[in-house]
């Protein structure tokens, strides 16, 4: 599973990253995970509001923070 951030590293940004690592270490997930700020492949993905999440290539949530057991939803 490859899960991706995208945003710019704001605040928000930082915070669906640090929310993130909760549910995989929680969920036990085998993962890659990796942090997108180029404003030019946050884009292709078509995303237009930060943060954003991505999983396996999939818009999973953009522009806010998922609770804890919607990010574990999103997860599985």
């Amino acid at each position: 599973m490859k899960i991706q951030i995208l945003g710019t590293g704001c605040p928000k940004c930082n915070a669906l990253a640090q929310a993130t690592e909760t549910a995989v270490r929680e969920l036990g997930l085998d993962c890659q995970m990796e942090k997108v700020t180029d404003m030019q492949e946050i884009v292709s993905f078509g995303v237009m509001s930060t943060p954003a999440l991505v999983v396996d290539g999939k818009v999973k949530c953009s522009g806010r923070i998922p609770g804890s057991d919607e990010m574990k939803e999103l997860l599985k």
